[in-house]
């Protein structure tokens, strides 16, 4: 079960690096010059292409992770999983590839707060 747990994370991270990419990836490249005249519709037609690779990972992740398929999680633990690992993948993006992002205070705080959420959703029902 422990190796089913560390895969479906590790598949969820993946994905989450793959979907940061294509929601943001295309900021940086104008930023650097490579999209700088392309039309929408083609930065469009990039973003859905990376975004493919994130469907390639996270679909396997729910499927093998969610308690229904014989995986450690129920829905809500995959959900909120998920949600953690993207604001923290997208929060180590931005501050290494993204210069003007700076971590703050409040962001900690939120992290905190997100931690707090996965303590809940992991407690027993009653």
């Amino acid at each position: 079960m422990m190796k089913t747990t560390l895969l479906t994370i590790l598949l969820l991270v993946v994905s989450n690096i793959f979907m940061t990419v294509a929601w943001y990836g295309h900021l940086k490249l104008h930023d650097l010059g490579i999209m700088k005249n392309w039309p929408l519709f083609a930065v469009i037609l990039l973003s859905w292409g990376v975004a493919l690779l994130e469907y390639c990972f996270m679909i396997p992740a729910n499927k093998m992770g969610f308690s229904g398929n014989g995986g450690p999680f129920t829905l809500m633990q995959l959900k909120v999983i998920q949600e953690v690992i993207t604001l923290t993948v997208f929060t180590l993006i931005a501050m290494f590839f993204f210069s003007g992002e700076k971590l703050h205070w409040n962001h900690i705080a939120a992290f905190v707060c997100l931690v707090g959420a996965v303590w809940f959703v992991f407690m027993p029902a009653k």
